[in-house]
């Protein structure tokens, strides 16, 4: 989380290298509890390196098959060992496929990302 400076009322922010560790870390822990992890993107304004102060994570996470609704998915990602707060979005192979040939967000997040696993 963010720290207060103990002579300032400036909050200190976690700059890119403490949350790729940080992500890189975390990522590593999913990859080893769930196998159907595909892959998974750093992507936002930490992957673009203009991120500020009040700025998340945000990850994109494919995996091979899941029957859990799409609302729903993020919610099994504890993201609470991560310097700040993250927003997760889930797909399957097939979804993320589907998306890149056929919308703006996915071939984005494409060009963008660092990809941290596999």
């Amino acid at each position: 989380m963010p720290v207060r400076s103990s002579n300032s009322r400036v909050l200190k922010w976690p700059d890119a290298q403490t949350v790729r560790e940080a992500v890189v870390r975390w990522v590593q822990q999913i990859a080893q509890q769930r196998p159907e992890v595909a892959r998974i993107g750093l992507f936002g304004s930490y992957a673009r390196g203009d991120w500020g102060v009040g700025s998340d994570i945000d990850l994109v996470v494919i995996v091979h098959h899941t029957d859990m609704p799409f609302i729903r998915r993020a919610l099994d990602y504890d993201t609470r060992g991560l310097p700040i707060g993250a927003d997760v979005l889930v797909y399957t192979e097939d979804e993320w496929q589907r998306m890149l040939q056929e919308g703006r967000f996915a071939p984005a997040i494409e060009r963008e990302a660092l990809w941290v696993y596999p």
